[in-house]
């Protein structure tokens, strides 16, 4: 007697696909709450004060880089050109000389990638 093998439905396995990115996505969410406080590491060199040492970060989601009148940046951010999306962001505060070469900034960047994650949801809404 001779078996057959009978295939799941697709839409079964599509669904099943569906539901587990969603729950995937839903657990890897970044926390604004938690990049607050990763942050305050951040602004002990970048506060609002007019003599702080970086310039303020109150903003920096989507702004152009070297942005601000009131703060004299280094000339290798002046010809970054960039603009503070996520990318490069994520990409500046893992590794702030690797993204722009000869920067100022006297910070050896953030290995946690979920760190950096809830750091950028927090710079997102910092305004």
């Amino acid at each position: 007697m001779r078996k057959t093998f009978r295939r799941p439905r697709l839409d079964c396995c599509v669904a099943a696909l569906l539901t587990i990115t969603a729950l995937t996505n839903a657990a890897v969410a970044a926390d604004a709450a938690h990049g607050r406080i990763v942050f305050q590491t951040c602004a002990a060199c970048h506060s609002d004060k007019p003599d702080a040492i970086g310039p303020s970060l109150r903003g920096v989601y989507g702004r152009k880089a070297a942005a601000l009148e009131d703060f004299r940046y280094s000339n290798a951010m002046l010809r970054s050109n960039i603009v503070w999306d996520e990318a490069n962001l994520r990409a500046y505060i893992r590794d702030p000389q690797a993204k722009v070469p000869g920067n100022r900034m006297p910070f050896g960047g953030l290995d946690s990638s979920a760190d950096i994650d809830d750091v950028i949801a927090y710079l997102r809404d910092y305004k």
